[in-house]
């Protein structure tokens, strides 16, 4: 069992992007970390911490459910660049198969969501 994000345009032949649901808390356990704080501290996963106490252009993708609902397309234009650099400064900077992966899931996730915001489309969470 997984989920996918993919753009709710209708097009079954676009890209998506496929998560079980550990590899995804992982992944946004992992952007967190890189955005400076631990998404385990944060209400709604298992903290206290409020969302208004960390600033991050990711908190759209970071503070979302998992498998249902979706971003519109300015959140998704939002968003891209901070992933573009995540995925620009890790690219070659670890040889860990987890950051690999990471990094991996961050270049499919920004394939998707340029097409989110060109083709004026939600990114869907299923």
């Amino acid at each position: 069992m997984g989920l996918m994000l993919f753009p709710g345009d209708g097009d079954v032949t676009s890209p998506d992007v496929e998560w079980n649901y550990s590899g995804f808390a992982s992944f946004r356990t992992w952007l967190a970390r890189i955005e400076g704080f631990a998404l385990d501290d944060m209400n709604g996963f298992g903290g206290e911490r409020p969302w208004s106490s960390v600033h991050t252009t990711l908190e759209p993708l970071l503070n979302h459910a998992d498998d249902h609902g979706e971003l519109t397309p300015v959140q998704c234009a939002a968003i891209l660049p901070r992933l573009e650099e995540v995925r620009d400064h890790h690219v070659a900077a670890d040889s860990d198969p987890d950051v690999r992966q990471h990094v991996d899931d961050v270049g499919r996730l920004i394939t998707v969501l340029r097409l989110c915001v060109a083709r004026d489309a939600e990114l869907c969470f299923g």
